[in-house]
């Protein structure tokens, strides 16, 4: 069980404006992961399925250091957007997987192979599958 202290404000809250906070810092996790030019960007609602979090946030990086750049603008941006620092972060060091556990909203940061091994979107499958359009490349 979450150590009550650490929990984040939106977790205490019930009903609508509690999906609606995680949503939205789902989105903004997304947002971040897309500025760092993350491929591949799934967002699960998982609040039905799983008690670890209501959001699973999942993008691709294609070398260890765009994998910590990206985890890095995730941070960053939440920090800015929500005054708020992961709960805890794991896999930086080594750059192929990084978790960023944010309570209400969990951010998986992979290499394609350690993305195709895992297979996370198929694992959580019965998941809601929530639609995010990253930026499109400007053209001249």
């Amino acid at each position: 069980m979450r150590d009550q202290l650490k929990m984040p404000s939106t977790l205490i809250a019930t009903g609508a404006k509690k999906i609606d906070n995680s949503y939205e810092l789902a989105l903004t996790i997304a947002e971040a992961a897309d500025d760092r030019k993350a491929e591949d960007i799934v967002i699960l609602r998982v609040a039905e399925v799983s008690y670890l979090a209501d959001y699973f946030v999942i993008a691709t990086g294609f070398s260890k250091a765009q994998v910590r750049a990206i985890s890095q603008s995730v941070e960053q941006k939440v920090e800015t957007a929500w005054q708020r620092l992961p709960l805890r972060t794991e896999g930086q060091a080594e750059g192929s997987w990084v978790l960023q556990d944010y309570g209400e909203a969990l951010v998986h940061i992979l290499l394609p192979q350690e993305r195709e091994f895992y297979n996370l979107e198929a694992f959580w499958g019965h998941a809601e599958k929530i639609e995010f359009q990253a930026s499109q490349p400007l053209t001249d």
